[in-house]
């Protein structure tokens, strides 16, 4: 069980992006992204885009994962949220009677400690604040989640309208940000978890969808495209998607066939002190260190 089917145009993301990869920097879509699997034509046929549109857009940077390192991770973990503090991961599982709030080491994968959620909820993305307080959200279950990050105790429980995805804390607004599945990002007081200004998501002036985790970096807000190999980059002030990061291919065939339908990238956690970011995904057995860099067109 996983999130409910929409409609044609709750898929529109998917063309958007494909649209990114396509846009001035390459002649094919197969020359950027040969191992991610494309958009259904169906799908590309229920959002009508111009070519006026396509040409007055401005530039996406088109980038790649540079792999630095890769560290074991729990294959078992329906990974929803990931956050780095001190050297130390922490992680939101989903899935009902299985949810669970998690500290792992960075080097073996180990789960050193974890709180369990109640068996009804489905857990959802995951944010620390400058207080020492996670905060976990959920699924459908409209309830956020607040533990001590130092014990794990339950320390509050918030209620909020809607459904919860992605969740990261800006250093710069001292704000939550959320995703719900839609193309809007709703900032939220790290206490109260009141709704604030909302930011809509765009890529050439159209609305895009199925935002899910969210990791926050400086100006911008890193957020998984669910059941993509696509990470993109949204300007926090303006919600313009300023780049688009292709993460196929981390996976061997066998990897991607143990992980099953549901294994899908989804995990993003920056270290600033020396400016990396980690990625993973639902049921993967691998927790990657990388760089995002330029991608550089294959020479014909």
């Amino acid at each position: 069980m996983r999130k409910r089917k929409r409609t044609a145009a709750y898929i529109a993301s998917g063309l958007l992006i494909m649209l990114a990869l396509m846009r001035g920097v390459m002649s094919t879509r197969v020359a950027y992204s040969q191992t991610h699997t494309a958009t259904p034509a169906a799908t590309i046929a229920a959002v009508e885009v111009t070519e006026e549109a396509t040409a007055e857009a401005q530039p996406v940077e088109l980038l790649v994962p540079e792999v630095i390192s890769v560290r074991p991770h729990d294959p078992e973990s329906f990974l929803q949220g990931l956050v780095l503090h001190d050297g130390v991961f922490y992680e939101s599982a989903g899935q009902y009677e299985i949810s669970n709030v998690r500290e792992v080491d960075p080097e073996t994968g180990e789960v050193l400690r974890q709180a369990e959620a109640p068996d009804e909820v489905f857990a959802e993305g995951l944010a620390l604040t400058p207080d020492d307080r996670l905060i976990q959200i959920t699924w459908q279950e409209q309830q956020a989640f607040v533990y001590d990050r130092e014990t794990f105790e339950l320390l509050d429980t918030f209620e909020y309208e809607g459904e919860g995805w992605g969740l990261c804390y800006d250093d710069e607004s001292s704000q939550l940000y959320m995703s719900d599945g839609s193309p809007i990002l709703t900032m939220r007081d790290p206490d109260t978890f009141e709704p604030g200004r909302e930011i809509i998501v765009t890529f050439e002036g159209q609305p895009v969808e199925r935002l899910n985790e969210l990791e926050c970096v400086g100006d911008s807000i890193y957020a998984n495209v669910w059941q993509t190999d696509f990470i993109v980059r949204i300007d926090k002030e303006t919600g313009v998607i300023t780049g688009v990061i292709n993460a196929a291919g981390l996976l061997t065939p066998e990897e991607i066939e143990a992980a099953g339908s549901n294994g899908v990238l989804n995990g993003i956690a920056y270290d600033a002190e020396n400016d990396v970011f980690y990625i993973t995904g639902k049921l993967w057995p691998h927790l990657f260190e990388v760089r995002f860099v330029e991608f550089e067109r294959p020479q014909s």
